[in-house]
This record gives structure tokens, sequence and C-alpha cells, in this order.
């Protein structure tokens, strides 16, 4: 019954430092496949995801040494397997960067269908249209996707039919070593992409583009080892802004990158809370008077679908009335039932929803029921007047390192509890 238990209506205050870019640390541990020789990340989280990465790194005989909780050394020389079936990689998303990885150093693999939080339909087709025409030949046969490049794979034009992250991921990763140049046009362009463009050149890839419509690359025969260290993680910085907005707090978020945090910042800005950037920080002050203001999630430079959630609770306690646009994944507001336990007031129409402002919430007892809409009730709770219990947690250290205790250094009161006791203890000690 892991839980976080809360009791709310503190403003936080104080610094909270950023973790490493979970979703760059993903398609970057994947793609350590690629060379015979050591390499080291640095900067990476440690979160669910990254050690069921790591995880099936060693299923296929890959050596993986934390040298400390936040750098691992990696060497897959002895990979002996390119088959990863592993019951923990069915649960995360990421799973498939191990196909583009594979594929590209040793011309097959065979990878289970990705699993994840079901926020909405996240097909694979972008991703199997590009290994295609890198010449391998691909099927989905009893659960898991099998591809294999027999002569192996030839540099080839791709254009993405729509903008997909984990796609531009994949064939960069599957094209590197490809013979020949190989142009993939319009990708996503999110910073997560250019961080694993940035660590494959790192290790003496030739990849031109990142960060832009167009990726030119030109294969190489072979890759060599790295030191590496990921960018800090946008929504882990944007999920502190908005429970600093949303309790009235001021937070100074550190080992940020704040170009990556413009579109939070310019919303929050619009909501009338108070923001200073610096060269490596953010710091957000909330207003006692939230304004409302419209929110379109679009890939980025655009507001990220991973931060809907959070924004959405901030909205919620808005004075007057807001629209929030869904344009990426169809099933991201399941959250908004949750909420209504709270005193919200958001109806729900297809992909939009509209938030009527609240004065305040109150405590209940409420499920996440994926990784971000997990962390926005969290939020919820620390906003709310009375106690509030987050079940289903597993989903929210799935990309949140120490969540709880590094609310708890910014005066939150809130525990992860795993028994009715040790939530009756929480109870008293904040009655």
């Amino acid at each position: 019954m892991d839980q976080f238990i809360m009791k709310g209506g503190v403003p936080l205050r104080g610094e909270v430092m950023i973790g490493g870019a979970k979703n760059a640390a993903l398609g970057i541990i994947a793609g350590a496949l690629l060379t015979d020789d050591d390499v080291i990340i640095e900067n990476l989280p440690d979160v669910r995801d990254i050690n069921v990465m790591l995880e099936a790194l060693k299923e296929i005989g890959a050596k993986v040494d934390r040298e400390n909780r936040h750098t691992v050394r990696i060497n897959a020389t002895n990979v002996d397997s390119v088959s990863i079936d592993d019951e923990y990689i069915r649960k995360i998303r990421a799973s498939y960067y191990f196909i583009g990885a594979l594929l590209g150093k040793y011309h097959r693999a065979m990878v289970p269908l990705p699993g994840g939080c079901a926020i909405g339909s996240r097909p694979i087709d972008q991703h199997i249209k590009g290994f295609r025409a890198l010449g391998s030949g691909v099927q989905i046969k009893n659960g898991c996707v099998q591809a294999e490049a027999k002569t192996g794979l030839k540099g080839a034009h791709i254009y993405l039919d729509v903008v997909s992250v984990g796609a531009t991921i994949n064939i960069m990763l599957a094209s590197v070593l490809a013979e020949g140049r190989t142009i993939i046009e319009n990708v996503a362009k999110e910073p997560h992409i250019v961080d694993v463009a940035n660590f494959l050149n790192s290790m003496g890839a030739n990849i031109k583009g990142a960060g832009t419509d167009t990726i030119r690359i030109r294969g190489v025969q072979k890759l060599h080892g790295t030191d590496y260290a990921v960018i800090p993680d946008q929504i882990e910085a944007g999920t502190f802004m908005c429970a600093a907005a949303a309790t009235r707090g001021d937070v100074l978020i550190k080992n940020v990158i704040p170009k990556h945090l413009e579109s939070i910042s310019a919303k929050l800005l619009e909501m009338g809370n108070t923001i200073y950037e610096y060269d490596e920080a953010i710091r957000v002050i909330g207003t006692a008077e939230l304004r409302p203001t419209d929110v379109k999630t679009l890939p980025y430079p655009g507001f990220p679908t991973d931060m809907q959630p959070q924004i959405s609770v901030v909205l919620a306690l808005a004075n007057g009335t807001s629209v929030v646009t869904e344009s990426i994944f169809e099933n991201r507001f399941k959250y908004v039932d949750e909420l209504a336990r709270m005193g919200s007031n958001i109806k729900v129409e297809g992909n939009v929803s509209v938030i009527d402002g609240v004065h305040g919430f109150t405590g209940a007892s409420v499920n996440a029921l994926d990784l971000r809409a997990g962390a926005a009730l969290v939020i919820a709770g620390l906003a709310a007047e009375g106690i509030t219990t987050v079940n289903e947690i597993g989903f929210i250290q799935r990309g949140y390192e120490h969540f709880e205790k590094k609310l708890q250094a910014l005066g939150a009161q809130i525990e992860a509890v795993s028994s009715e006791r040790d939530a009756q203890k929480f109870r008293l000690k904040v009655s």
C-alpha cells in the first residue's frame, strides 16, 4: 500500500536540486550498446525506469557498474544476446530504444512491445517505418518486435509522418553505424533529442541538425567510449515550479537550463507569479491571486504534454476560467476525476478541459494513475487544506528521485508510508 501522505497548506520555501533528465538518460543508456569500449554516464537519475534499463543491459551480458548513485560505467563487449525478455522491461516505454541500438550494432533485435503509463495510444509505426527504410525486416510476433537486417543497414531518407520523440531517437541509434548517409525529416526537437545526439557524437558519431526539423547522419564504422553527463530534467524542474506556484511559495530551482523551461515560465508569468532566471537556476515566487490562462500542449518548444497535469492543478486554483487543450495524448485527463475528490471544478470534452478555479482544495484519498498525474496530485495535496493520501506511488517513483525528500527540504509535511500504522503515525504527528 505504498502511499504519499501529506498535510497541505504550507507554502514551499527554499532550494531544490534537479536531477538528470530521465527521458534523455533512457536513450543514452541504450546508446551505450553501440561500442565495445567503456561508457561512463554521469548525472543519471536514480529512478525506477533507469534501473530497469540497466538491469535489462545486464540480462544480455553487458557489464554495468554503479560507481555511485548518479554515475554508471557500461561495457557492452560481452553482450551475448539480442533478445531482451525481461518482465520489467514490458513496464516501461523506453524499452523500444534497445531495438535501434541492437539493430544498429548487431543488425538483429528482439524486444517486447513497450509498456509505460496508459496516457493514450503511442504506436511505434514511425519507428518501424524508419527501421524498414534502413533495410531491416520488422515483424511483431508473440508480443515482441523482431527486427533483422541480414545484409546490414544502409542510410536512407526518412520522413516521419508525425513528430515522434521516440522514433527520432530510435532511428538515430540505428543509423549512426549504418553505411552511408541518413536524413530524417519532421523530427522532434526536444532537449533530450539534442542530448542523445550530443552523446552519440561524443562517441564518434556524425550527427548534425539535432534540435531542428531535419537531422543528418553520416554513418561511421565504429564508435568509441565516452564520459558524458546527462542534461537536467526539464519536467522535474517544471513540476517544482508548479508546486511553488500552487502553494504560493518561493523556491529556487537549481541545476536547470532555463531556456528549456521557457514555455512553462511563460504560463506561470501569465498567471501572475514572479520568476527570476539565472545561468543554471530559476526562482519561482507564487502569487496570492492566480490569474487564469489557456494552455495547449505541443511538441517542443511548445508547452510539454508531460507538464499538462501539473499546470492544470495550478489553473484549478486560479480566479477565473482556463482552457487546456491536450494535442499529444488522448488519455491525459484521467487525473481530473481524482482531482475532483479534492474540490476542483474541471469539465473535460474530448481533448479539451475547461477549468473553473476554486478558492482551495481539501484533502482526500486519491490514486496516481500515471507518472505525471501522480506528481500533479501531490502538488494538489500540498496546496490543500487537511490531509491527502496519494496511492499507487510506484508510478511517481518511475520518474522522480526522492520526490518526498526534496519536498520535505522545502518545508512540505509529506512522507512515504507503506502501512496504515505508518500513516496513522503521520496523522498524529501533524495533528
